[in-house]
């Protein structure tokens, strides 16, 4: 039972309902110490609306949401796929892109078909996440990751979600979805993004350990 953990001093919240995600970033976490949770542990919370124009705004969104919602340091990320022949779209918009009720086979079907006229030459991308981990107090750290792919002109693989099955790495002429996961969390913009904020994490944590600042 999760009741345990949201009991430790050392549990944190990943603000995201996405098992691919958790899986990922608790793997990531792995070496911390701490003890994580998703938001299907706290299902009073409800869907968090993203309203946001950027990645680190929608970041800092959901992870302050969570924070004060469950008293815990809360861990979001947000991310998606820019694709240069559209001009940086899907972008923010990467998860519904295909509408509302987007599915991932929805959105990778309205990609390739935004792209059916694009050659090769012009089918650049990346993968971006902004990562923010926000205490209760206000502490808080906030780090990108970037993947730079290809599109490829069709699914590759059954590994991941999302874009995984459309994003070539050239370096390894594998698309995401061909990849372990401890070889796609070393490459990944998520995985960049992470480490890069497990780089302040000790004086992140002694700040949000401390509680807010007297005024």
């Amino acid at each position: 039972m999760p009741i345990s953990k949201t009991r430790s001093p050392n549990a944190v919240v990943l603000a995201t309902r996405n098992t691919g995600k958790i899986a990922e970033l608790e793997a990531l976490l792995a070496g911390f110490g701490v003890a994580v949770l998703g938001l299907g542990d706290f299902p009073e919370i409800g869907e968090i609306e993203e309203t946001g124009s950027t990645f680190a705004e929608n970041a800092r969104l959901k992870a302050r949401t969570v924070a004060q919602a469950t008293g815990l340091v809360a861990l979001a990320d947000d991310s998606g796929l820019a694709v240069d022949a559209l001009g940086g779209a899907p972008g923010v918009y990467s998860a519904r892109y295909s509408g509302a009720n987007a599915t991932d086979a929805a959105n990778n079907a309205k990609l390739l078909d935004a792209l059916k006229d694009v050659p090769e030459p012009g089918r650049g991308c990346r993968f971006v996440s902004v990562v923010a981990a926000i205490a209760p107090g206000g502490a808080e750290i906030l780090a990108e990751g970037r993947w730079e792919g290809r599109v490829l002109p069709g699914p590759r693989g059954s590994g991941g979600f999302g874009y995984d099955p459309l994003f070539l790495d050239p370096e390894l002429g594998k698309a995401a979805a061909e990849l372990a996961p401890a070889e796609k969390n070393a490459r990944s913009h998520r995985g960049q993004a992470l480490r890069a904020l497990l780089r302040d994490w000790p004086a992140f944590w002694a700040r949000a350990a401390a509680g807010p600042k007297a005024p």
